[in-house]
């Protein structure tokens, strides 16, 4: 494993019944960077993701995270460790408000022992203050103050995805794995995108990992892109390099 990198991934593999979705794959996260996986539907990026946030159990392989044995980790504490995602599908409680969604982002911190909460101690009552405070900083980094005390239900998609990205962030992960976070957004919600990323980068000091079709919003962010095909890597570089690569213009086009 490089001393550099922050995810490290070693001949990765992960089957379904016979099928392949990832087939032997190795790839480094270094910190810092913004890394975007492209490739055709069916090539295993999302599973790729899948497996790094502990959804899915690999089928054989390694994945370090800061040097960690990711693998070995229960599901439920892989948030803890500074590692939180988005989803293809937006996952929000639609009931409840932007607020509340974005306060549950800082789950892992805690919530005091039962006696804390009994009593509403002051330390108990410090953390919600401190964990409030932290939520109203991403309210204003995404500009989502409008929408402050709306019900998800009422929100349109574009506000969903940001209100997602927004969850993700309350948590202060140390990387943040994006899947398809510009799907279903209009030209202008994914110029805004690109500036949430670059500054998710520089000001909050959080590496990105990216699964994207939209090759705009892959030139425009990344630092590097993984191309991957059949569950394997493909091609690797600059955005300009891998979309100019003709291995990769094969995959696309099926030639």
């Amino acid at each position: 494993m490089s001393a550099q990198a922050l995810l490290t991934v070693r001949e990765l593999a992960l089957t379904f019944g016979g099928v392949h979705a990832i087939a032997d794959l190795s790839l480094e996260v270094r910190p810092g960077e913004v890394l975007a996986i492209i490739g055709p539907n069916g090539a295993g990026k999302t599973s790729l993701l899948n497996v790094v946030t502990r959804v899915f159990d690999a089928t054989r392989g390694q994945v370090h995270f800061k040097g960690q044995d990711l693998l070995s980790v229960p599901r439920h504490q892989v948030a803890g460790l500074g590692l939180a995602r988005t989803f293809q599908n937006i996952e929000l409680f639609e009931a409840a408000t932007v607020l509340d969604n974005l306060l549950l982002g800082r789950h892992r911190f805690g919530g005091g022992a039962w006696w804390q909460q009994l009593l509403r101690t002051p330390a108990l009552t410090r953390a919600e203050e401190g964990a409030r405070q932290r939520v109203e900083r991403i309210i204003d980094f995404l500009e989502l103050s409008p929408w402050r005390h709306s019900l998800i239900a009422g929100l349109p998609y574009g506000v969903r995805k940001v209100v997602e990205l927004g969850r993700a962030l309350c948590s202060e992960p140390e990387l943040l794995c994006l899947d398809e976070p510009a799907s279903g957004l209009n030209p202008e919600e994914t110029r805004d995108l690109a500036f949430w990323i670059d500054d998710i980068r520089s000001e909050l000091g959080v590496t990105v990992v990216m699964v994207e079709h939209d090759m705009s919003l892959v030139s425009a962010v990344a630092d590097r892109v993984i191309c991957m095909a059949q569950g394997r890597l493909l091609s690797e570089g600059t955005p300009a390099q891998v979309q100019a690569d003709p291995l990769v213009i094969s995959a696309y086009l099926g030639a």
